[in-house]
C-alpha cells in the first residue's frame, strides 16, 4: 500500500491539479491512500478541513476513482506541519501544488514547497498547473 500526502490550501485550482497528479500515479487505486492536510496559519473562527471546498473536490474525486481518503488538518507553520506529519506517519510521498510564476519566480519554489523539498527525505510530486475541469 502506499500513502500520499496531499497538503492543500483553499485554491479550488490547486486542489484539482493535485488530483490529476495522484489519478496519473502508476499506482493501482486500491492500493492508494491519500491523507489530505490542511495547516492553517491563521483560524480565528475555528474552521476546520471539511468546511473547505478544495477538501470537497478532492474527497469525492479521489474517492470515486476507489482511493481511500483520510482528512486531518494542524494549525502553525505549514512547512513544519507538513514535515511533522510526513515524519510522524507513514508516508511514501508528498505532493504539492504547483503556482504559475514569473520568469524571475520560475528560479524559486514557494517558500512552503522549497523548505519541504530541502527539508525532507520523501519523494515530493509538484502538481502541475493544467488544471481537470
Amino acid at each position: 500500500m502506499s500513502n500520499v500526502l496531499l497538503p492543500i490550501d483553499d485554491d479550488e485550482r490547486h486542489a484539482k491539479d493535485q488530483i490529476q497528479t495522484v489519478l496519473n500515479l502508476p499506482l493501482e487505486t486500491d492500493e492508494l491512500t491519500v491523507t489530505v492536510l490542511h495547516v492553517f496559519t491563521d483560524n480565528p473562527n475555528s474552521a476546520s478541513i471539511t468546511q473547505l471546498r478544495s477538501t470537497h473536490l478532492i474527497q469525492e474525486a479521489l474517492e470515486d476513482e476507489g482511493i481511500a481518503v483520510e482528512l486531518d488538518e494542524r494549525s502553525n507553520d505549514p512547512a513544519d506541519e507538513i514535515l511533522s506529519y510526513a515524519e510522524d506517519n507513514a508516508v511514501d510521498v508528498i505532493c504539492l501544488a504547483g503556482r504559475k510564476r514569473s520568469k524571475t519566480g520560475k528560479l524559486l519554489f514557494g517558500s512552503v514547497t522549497q523548505d519541504v523539498i530541502l527539508n525532507t527525505n520523501l519523494p515530493v510530486l509538484i502538481a502541475g498547473t493544467d488544471s481537470v475541469e
